[in-house]
């Protein structure tokens, strides 16, 4: 027998890896193996055949076991809790702080997040259909706790709503109640007493007042009537229910068409027309006094403040806005133009078809209808720039124009005679805009000049002629004035050239010069066809810098034939050559009766052009007369 102990003992020493921890210290011995492995397989192990607790919520899939998802007989267990250590070995070892809460099936949040472990874990929070279940002491056991509020913390509505807190309340406050309908949390809309307009936003205190325990009350709350709650600020006027004329969107909002059908005001001393209709009744009885008198007799009772400040109040009736105004709406108002006929300032013309708000500018309340009229210029902008400004005008738009139109204007030709500048001529037919053009000398935007400092021809015209004649026309007109342009030309016509006189200058045209043209002598640049660029003091004065040379050169010296030595510019013909004193062969005698073609018949080509000429000429008798005709007599 003790050779058999001793053997199981030696035994016993080579099978079991090593003592048991404290908690398991009764298993302790070969004999007990089987208590936690089976036999055949020492690896499997039988946790859960002792620790029902565990097994139960692995099996329900609830708790931080179930989340490992361990297989019956399982030796995953040992990962956590390792066996045959020792006495002293400490089965379950964690990092409480490290420790996640979410597998255990319940996340801590809100406000929950910051609570330390015992806090929760307490015996006194384990229910007590789990204390049954539980084999070890609870006071050092993690298990046992469920997830309703009330399980930890007290039903401040004492069952009265229920034990599903969240239906109301949050994990962040418990204060913050969401009570909207479809909220996540209590909805309001699922009571007998819906939370529609206004009622939605009330804090739930409002309604839910403290009942006979001091606690705020969530049933037994009267609300079929608003006066269960509100009282009536029409004390008993109107015996119909609140809800007759107002609704739960606002007091202030009342319901015009089902008070119109409970309360006909047509029936009173003044019917709602118009606008009046749609007007809430708190608008006119103020404070929800419906029995307190309302002056009705001119609108300016109940329209205040007067939104013209008062500019009608001398008109007869006192300036009633019925005058101009009605019921259907303020705008448009009924003052026509038929009305403006009586005020001083009737509308004619153009100013009959304007828009009130083009003289009256809109301003609101700030709109002035007693406007300045005296004068064009009080409402029209000079469109002259101050031109008008002085005297005899004096800025009075009426002398040029009138109220049917701004043009054309009634200044005629008859008027401009007036003016320091008498149109005459050419002038006459010329359009105002061609003299009276627009310049941007003027601000704030052009205007066309009416006004000018000096009225000579050069104001308006260009000089053609590039001052050539500054001379001429410095010089005194008819009226003491420098004559200008027209100390050549006329207004009547700008080739009407008639006060020129060609004899003071250094080329008086004589003979058959007058007759010729300007342009004959005053050749233009650049083959133009107008006296408008010509260089006048260019003009050749000696004739053969215009006329070509008739004799082909027979009488140039240094290549310049003098026509002046034969020729004046009265006529070509009789030449002025004195045949005696300028030639070898005298006329005499019969001679002086004889026509120069009689003697000079030769002719020459030159240039094209058959030219007579006098050179050489015979000088024998009979050259001219032949061998057999007599010798004629010489005196």
């Amino acid at each position: 027998m003790v050779l058999f102990c001793a053997l199981a003992a030696a035994a016993g020493a080579q099978i079991s890896p090593g003592p048991l921890s404290q908690p398991h210290q009764s298993l302790n011995g070969v004999t007990n193996c089987t208590s936690c492995h089976k036999l055949g397989s020492m690896a499997t192990l039988k946790c859960v055949d002792c620790h029902t607790e565990i097994g139960a919520r692995m099996a329900s899939h609830r708790g931080l076991h179930a989340s490992y998802k361990l297989a019956p007989g399982s030796q995953e267990c040992a990962r956590c809790h390792s066996e045959h250590n020792g006495e002293d070995f400490p089965l379950v070892k964690w990092d409480i702080k490290a420790f996640d809460h979410r597998p255990t099936g319940y996340t801590l949040e809100g406000k929950h997040a910051g609570l330390t472990c015992n806090q929760c874990h307490t015996a006194t929070h384990i229910a007590a259909s789990e204390r049954a279940t539980i084999k070890v002491n609870v006071n050092r056991t993690y298990l046992g706790l469920v997830q309703t509020c009330v399980s930890c913390h007290k039903d401040e509505h004492n069952g009265r709503l229920g034990q599903n807190c969240l239906q109301c309340h949050n994990y962040q406050d418990w204060k913050s109640v969401n009570v909207g309908p479809g909220a996540s949390q209590f909805d309001h809309s699922k009571t007998r007493y819906p939370l529609t307009g206004a009622h939605a936003p009330v804090a739930c205190a409002k309604c839910h007042t403290p009942g006979p325990d001091n606690k705020p009350r969530y049933t037994s709350i009267p609300f079929n009537l608003c006066s269960d709650c509100h009282k009536d600020p029409h004390h008993g006027s109107f015996p119909q229910t609140c809800s007759s004329c107002h609704t739960t969107a606002g007091w202030n909002r009342i319901s015009i068409a089902s008070v119109g059908e409970k309360f006909d005001h047509s029936k009173t001393k003044y019917p709602l027309l118009g606008k009046h209709a749609r007007v809430d009744c708190g608008k006119c009885h103020s404070g929800g006094d419906f029995k307190k008198p309302i002056p009705f007799v001119k609108c300016a009772d109940c329209h205040k403040p007067d939104p013209h400040s008062g500019q009608f109040a001398k008109r007869a009736d006192g300036g009633e806005c019925a005058s101009c105004h009605i019921v259907d709406g303020w705008k448009p108002s009924t003052f026509t133009i038929k009305e403006h006929a009586a005020t001083q300032y009737p509308l004619l013309g153009g100013h009959a078809k304007l828009k009130c708000e083009q003289c009256h500018l809109p301003k609101g309340s700030d709109t002035q209808y007693k406007i300045k009229f005296a004068q064009c210029t009080d409402c029209h902008a000079d469109q002259h720039a101050g031109q008008f400004v002085g005297a005899p005008y004096l800025n009075a738009c009426d002398r040029c124009h009138t109220v049917e139109a701004y043009k054309p204007s009634t200044f005629s030709l008859t008027r401009h005679k007036q003016t320091r500048f008498v149109l005459s001529g050419g002038h006459i037919a010329v359009p105002c805009a061609d003299c009276h053009k627009l310049s941007d000398a003027f601000t704030p935007k052009p205007s066309a000049i009416y006004h000018w400092q000096q009225l000579e021809c050069t104001s308006c015209h260009e000089d053609p002629h590039t001052g050539q004649f500054r001379e001429r026309m410095q010089q005194p007109g008819p009226g003491g004035k420098p004559a200008g342009c027209e100390a050549c030309h006329s207004t009547r016509n700008w080739k009407d050239l008639s006060r020129f006189d060609h004899a003071k200058t250094s080329f008086p045209l004589l003979g058959a010069h007058r007759a010729t043209t300007c342009m004959d002598c005053h050749k233009p640049p650049n083959l133009e066809t107008k006296l408008l660029h010509v260089d006048f003091k260019a003009a050749p004065k000696q004739c053969e810098d215009c006329h070509e040379d008739a004799h082909g050169k027979q009488f140039a010296k240094s290549e310049v034939t003098r026509c002046a030595e034969c020729h004046n510019s009265t006529k070509w013909k009789p030449a002025l050559f004195d045949h005696d004193l300028r030639t070898q062969f005298p006329l005499r005698g019969e001679h002086q009766n004889v026509t120069c073609a009689a003697c000079h018949k030769l002719t020459r080509e030159v240039a094209g052009k058959a030219v007579l000429f006098y050179k050489p000429t015979p000088r024998e008798c009979e050259a001219c007369h032949g061998p057999t005709n007599p010798v004629p007599k010489h005196s």
